[in-house]
């Protein structure tokens, strides 16, 4: 289908980028401030924000807007339309509960990842995941096995060429220095954090693969730091992960 600038709604286009602005890290803001995070006017910006809170989607009160609930209808309603989450609930459900851990599968959009289907045992994030829930690819073990399945060249472009934000004194900021962690886990088949994303937290990812080897999403188990070594993570969590890598390929033929 071809598609020219005619057949397009600009004015949809311009309430998405809208809303993307929002995030754990910025719930509540000013017309001035969304406006420059979605490259638009401040009249622009308004009339979006302000459709937005007439629509049920948002709320205003006087000076800051925020999301409201409701939003999570367009997430749950693609959700809803992936057999990804289905198919693996059960999977995820038993792995997290012969492990005693939380467990997780994400997708990658663009420089970040999605989680479609999380079972939850302890938390070890001061943040909740759920479905719907965004991270980093580049510091998480999940987005490292996405990355790592791309070509270099589109890999290299999704971490940009400038540092990228230090989450905590461990992260791996400089993108050279993640590209060579990627080529490590493109080798090995397997990623490993610790504490990148959060003090306290590391983390074990394998991709999942379809019959026709294409790796469609990641999953992983969210530990909390003890006393093993970092080096054991592997020897201990990976046959599980790759238990439920296998089972998802032969219900993916």
């Amino acid at each position: 289908m071809t598609v020219t600038e005619r057949d397009l709604m600009g004015g949809l286009a311009k309430g998405l980028a809208v809303i993307e602005t929002f995030s754990p890290n910025h719930p509540r803001q000013s017309i001035s401030k969304v406006a420059a995070a979605a490259g638009l006017d401040r009249a622009t910006t308004r009339r979006c924000l302000l459709t937005l809170v007439h629509l049920g989607y948002a709320d205003h009160d006087g000076k800051f807007f925020t999301l409201t609930p409701r939003v999570l209808r367009l997430g749950t309603a693609c959700l809803a339309t992936m057999p990804l989450p289905q198919l693996v609930q059960p999977l995820l459900d038993q792995l997290s509960d012969e492990i005693g851990e939380s467990s997780s599968v994400s997708i990658l959009d663009g420089a970040e990842i999605v989680y479609v289907a999380r079972a939850a045992q302890r938390k070890v994030m001061s943040i909740t995941l759920m479905p719907g829930s965004r991270l980093p690819a580049y510091c998480t073990s999940m987005g490292r096995v996405l990355l790592a399945a791309l070509p270099e060249a589109q890999a290299r472009e999704r971490l940009g060429s400038v540092p990228l934000p230090r989450r905590t004194p461990h992260t791996l900021t400089e993108p050279e220095a993640v590209m060579a962690e990627l080529a490590r886990v493109r080798a090995e088949g397997y990623a490993v954090i610790d504490q990148e994303v959060e003090i306290g937290l590391r983390s074990i990812a394998v991709p999942l693969v379809t019959a026709r080897r294409v790796i469609v999403a990641a999953v992983n188990l969210g530990l909390p730091v003890r006393s093993e070594p970092i080096e054991e993570l592997a020897a201990r969590y990976l046959p599980a992960l790759q238990t439920v890598s296998s089972r998802m390929q032969e219900i993916l033929r």
